[in-house]
């Protein structure tokens, strides 16, 4: 155990300039919106390219979290919204250049937007949440001036120009790349970059090593504290925690909660915790098959699970519980996801057996993949035990995960665990996304009308209280037809050396090197 980092290409900067990140996982693309990209690709891509947008960042106790209510220009130094809330209109910062010198036009822009709702990518659904569809809906007007224009005033629009997807490109390069079967050069930005953020990709290797120089002439935010940042892959999560604690190396992100708390302990090196509070650990039974599809069932499940005991040997309960809330009707906010009346009564769970028809019980499978087993198989047997007691036998599957994505996506999962991050904490974004239209996300696959509408008019609601009030009653159906059980928000937690400062959950849940600093 224990990796020595090779620092060869980096000889030329001190240590003190230079990051060490460590990660489990793999960049595999340099363009975050290529099919199959990582997390890790997303979160590289934030630090290498720009966006017309970005969310700001603000306190959370004594940590540094994403701000989706702040938003503020990046590549754009102004962001003008008409008054009926239909057009934006996104000046270029002056003296913006790309990273091989030439000046960012509006032509760049134009055409990466164009390409965010026209290539066979991963840009164009998330671009529809936020009613940007069509090429149409771009038009240059002015020599660093674009305006985007939107049917009705969305509540999204402007947000989902901060997500990874809304990479603004050097166009004059991606399109010598282009060819007639890829006219928006996805194949040669797979592996190449053609940006203009604050850090330029000095070496990629795919799925080994990415080395980043920083760019001393970007314009849009601070200057990044570290000139340089190697983000290798370590797969053992072991040698990882070792790097950092030996000093080899500066952070990770993925480690198990019982080596992050371990790491804690021990004092040698910081640890940054935030709940993911746009994420979260589901229970989900699948709504369109029986015996799931009678809510009584589904009501009885609930009410039968071990909550606290589930949590504690899961994560050590490092996170936030999305159980045990006092309410009973109506939420007391239209916060999402907040905590539910979910409760532990075998008794009340084997009345509900009852009336749904099944007073001797059933058998059916809880299903899990291999990549979250460490928190999922305790949980697992934790479900089996309980429901045994309400006589549901419940049989344990472990499918690698491609198998268990393609079960999921498919729908053949009757009931399993799994976790949901979404980009735009927006309650109706949640709601649609995860509650709405037969779609993957739809864990549950669930159907309701009255949720189906609502969603509908609150991604154009304008005015705060009308929407509140939709929001609620979203959440009083989910509690009373639980499709599924949401169980909590694990933690984010980043391992650090001791003098690094700035790290801030995002909500792509990966590091942004922007942030931080030694000190």
């Amino acid at each position: 155990m224990g990796a020595t980092l090779p620092a060869g290409e980096a000889s030329a900067q001190t240590r003190a300039e230079t990051l060490r990140y460590v990660t489990g996982n793999t960049v595999n693309s340099l363009d975050p919106s290529v099919p199959g990209s990582t997390r890790e690709s997303f979160g590289l891509s934030m630090n290498v390219y720009d966006r017309l947008a970005a969310f700001g960042r603000k306190r959370l106790g004594d940590n540094w979290v994403f701000d989706h209510n702040d938003i503020r220009g990046e590549l754009a130094e102004r962001i003008d919204r008409s008054p009926d809330g239909r057009t934006f209109t996104f000046h270029i910062r002056q003296g913006a250049t790309w990273h091989d010198g030439t000046p960012v036009t509006a032509e760049d822009v134009k055409w990466s937007l164009d390409r965010a709702v026209s290539a066979r990518s991963l840009a164009p659904p998330q671009m529809s949440t936020g009613s940007i569809t069509s090429p149409e809906q771009f038009r240059i007007a002015g020599p660093r001036v674009v305006e985007m224009m939107v049917e009705r005033p969305d509540r999204l629009a402007l947000s989902n120009m901060c997500v990874p997807y809304a990479i603004m490109i050097n166009s004059t390069l991606a399109k010598r790349h282009a060819t007639t079967d890829d006219p928006w050069a996805l194949n040669w930005l797979k592996d190449n970059s053609a940006a203009g953020g604050a850090y330029i990709v000095e070496q990629h290797r795919p799925g080994t090593q990415t080395i980043l120089r920083r760019n001393d002439n970007w314009r849009g935010g601070e200057q990044p504290g570290f000139r340089r940042v190697i983000v290798q892959t370590v797969p053992e999560v072991a040698t990882r925690a070792n790097l950092v604690e030996r000093g080899d190396a500066d952070l990770s992100i993925d480690l198990q909660p019982s080596d992050v708390a371990a790491l804690a302990q021990r004092g040698r090196v910081k640890v940054v915790s935030v709940p993911q509070t746009n994420g979260f650990t589901h229970i989900s039974m699948n709504n369109t098959m029986a015996p799931f599809d009678d809510v009584k069932v589904r009501q009885a499940i609930a009410a039968a699970l071990p909550y606290q005991d589930m949590f504690q040997a899961a994560l050590f309960s490092r996170g936030r519980a999305l159980f045990g809330a006092d309410w009973t009707t109506t939420p007391p906010n239209s916060d999402f996801p907040q905590p539910m009346p979910l409760h532990t009564n075998l008794e009340r769970a084997r009345e509900l057996l009852r009336e749904s028809g099944h007073p001797n019980g059933f058998s059916t499978t809880f299903t899990i993949g291999t990549g979250v087993s460490a928190w999922a198989e305790p949980m697992a047997a934790l479900i089996k035990e309980s429901l045994a007691r309400i006589n549901i036998n419940v049989d344990i599957r472990k499918l690698p995960d491609a198998q268990f994505n393609t079960g999921q996506a498919e729908r053949t999962l009757p009931f399993y665990t799994e976790a949901g991050t979404a980009w735009l904490p927006a309650p109706d974004y949640f709601f649609r996304l995860y509650f709405t239209r037969p779609q993957r996300w739809n864990f549950a696959s669930f159907n309701n009308e009255e949720i189906n509408a609502l969603t509908r008019e609150a991604q154009f609601e304008t005015d705060a209280a009308r929407y509140d009030a939709a929001c609620k009653r979203m959440i009083e159906i989910l509690a009373a037809e639980v499709p599924l059980i949401l169980a909590w928000q694990p933690l984010h937690e980043a391992v650090m050396a001791r003098n690094i400062e700035g790290y801030t959950y995002w909500f792509y849940r990966q590091a942004d090197f922007r942030d931080l600093k030694r000190v």
